[in-house]
């Protein structure tokens, strides 16, 4: 591509706001500031526009098996949702098979994305056999730009499921091989006995996923997995928190100044336990894990988020078909495909029930959806930021669109939307990937296969603060 000059625009950052242009050429940006030259160069009219750095979205699940099925969404169809909500970057979790290495995840899922993925990316790796040879073969992971593993502790009695002293190895051997380790925290054990339980009692309803994994397991583990990191002297990020007691084992572990990230959803600003107790079976299109909380949780999240104890936000797109997919739990919750979709709807979600609402900044905004990322998963300052040497991922946000969510209008491919019928006030009108349009006014505009792999390096030496 050539040139392009953003003008009239205001730019928000993670840091601050203010009016300039940007240029682009090459796939890069080149200046930022006022009064630039057009000389010939094609221009956008930014006016009335935010112009943001494109957002990543460290947490997704495209053409995942999981429960003896597939994610509804692939790389064309997962990669589009995402690009309709503003993200330019994915970092999905690349599965290692029983059996199989670790490159051999990376090589699979390499493949899933070729010719498919129409904005950047790149891997974790989810062990899941961690033989001796896998051991000896995780320093290795680095020198491919993987940077980021992810342990397990829940799913008992599925290969996903880790105990505690290879979760602990894990931490150890990744502090030297320069790799983060993210953990799905959930005592699997206490929820394999509830689910067990509930099931002899004939409880067999989509609600009784959220009340076999109540939040004081999710605060467990997650206590559990930050003293393993403690002892291990490595840093750790815990995924996907979604309740306040799981938020105040990570808030004890800053004020230690503990080096840990942490990461929640829009799953659960925009939905609660309600949710999954709805009529009939229709609760199932709302298991997730962790799943829906009550209400109550929502305050301390929101305070998570806005003090830096909570620095990133991620979807956990996770999509699977109600037909044919979540129906498979139709008798026994516990066989309910666990996720929700959600990479299209992650920054508007925030930014209608956030930023409008007055419960964050827009610069709190940028930086849990874009620069925290980069920095945390070791991608800065080529995503997540608008600084001349970056790549030109760009989102014009536009503040006044308003768009109401139905399953017709979404850009994945599952066959609902549990944000059917929620109006979000913001939303992106157009995104660019290294500068190539990709997304304008409600369609798709790029090409598939046109995502490159981001080859990532993560070192716990940086400097970076437990709260970025």
């Amino acid at each position: 591509m050539g040139s392009l000059l953003f003008t009239g625009g205001t730019i928000v950052t993670a840091d601050g706001s203010f009016e300039a242009d940007v240029l682009i050429e090459d796939e890069k940006i080149v200046a930022v500031g006022t009064d630039i030259a057009a000389n010939g160069t094609e221009t956008v009219d930014a006016s009335g526009k935010l112009i943001m750095p494109g957002f990543i979205d460290a947490h997704t699940h495209m053409a995942m098996p999981f429960g003896g099925t597939v994610t509804s969404d692939d790389w064309a169809t997962g990669t589009a949702a995402a690009a309709a909500g503003g993200t330019t970057t994915i970092i999905d979790f690349a599965l290692q098979e029983e059996g199989g290495t670790l490159a051999g995840a990376v090589e699979t899922w390499t493949e899933k994305a070729r010719d498919k993925a129409l904005i950047d990316y790149g891997f974790h790796v989810a062990i899941t056999d961690l033989r001796d040879d896998v051991k000896t073969e995780l320093p290795s992971l680095a020198a491919k730009g993987v940077a980021s593993v992810k342990i397990f502790m829940a799913y008992k009695g599925t290969p996903l499921y880790t105990e505690d002293d290879d979760l602990f190895e894990v931490l150890q051997l990744s502090k030297e091989a320069g790799v983060l380790v993210l953990v799905h925290a959930e005592n699997g054990d206490v929820i394999a006995k509830l689910q067990e339980q509930a099931l002899v009692h004939g409880n067999t309803a989509p609600r009784f996923h959220a009340l076999t994994r109540p939040p004081e397991v999710e605060a467990e583990a997650t206590g559990r997995a930050i003293r393993l990191a403690e002892v291990a002297g490595a840093p750790i990020l815990v995924v996907h928190v979604s309740c306040a007691p799981a938020l105040e084992e990570i808030h004890r572990a800053h004020e230690r100044g503990q080096t840990v990230y942490a990461e929640t959803c829009p799953q659960y600003f925009a939905f609660s336990y309600e949710d999954l107790a709805r009529e009939g079976f229709e609760g199932a299109k709302y298991v997730c894990s962790p799943p829906l909380r009550d209400e109550s949780n929502r305050p301390a999240l929101w305070n998570g988020l806005k003090v830096g104890d909570l620095q990133i936000f991620g979807s956990d797109h996770c999509s699977f078909n109600y037909r044919g997919q979540k129906e498979m739990g139709a008798d026994d919750f516990t066989l309910i495909p666990n996720g929700l979709p959600g990479a299209e709807e992650r920054a508007m979600a925030l930014w209608t029930l956030g930023v409008r609402e007055g419960r964050i900044s827009e610069n709190q905004f940028v930086a849990a959806l874009s620069t925290n990322q980069a920095r945390i998963y070791g991608a800065y300052p080529r995503k997540g930021a608008l600084v001349p040497g970056a790549d030109a991922d760009i989102v014009l946000w536009d503040p006044e669109l308003s768009i109401t969510a139905t399953a017709s209008n979404r850009h994945g491919n599952a066959d609902y939307t549990p944000y059917e019928g929620m109006t979000f006030d913001g939303g992106p009108a157009a995104v660019y990937v290294r500068g190539n349009l990709v997304y304008k006014d409600g369609e798709i505009a790029g090409e598939h296969g046109s995502g490159r792999f981001v080859e990532r390096n993560f070192t716990a030496t940086r400097g970076l603060e437990a709260k970025v």
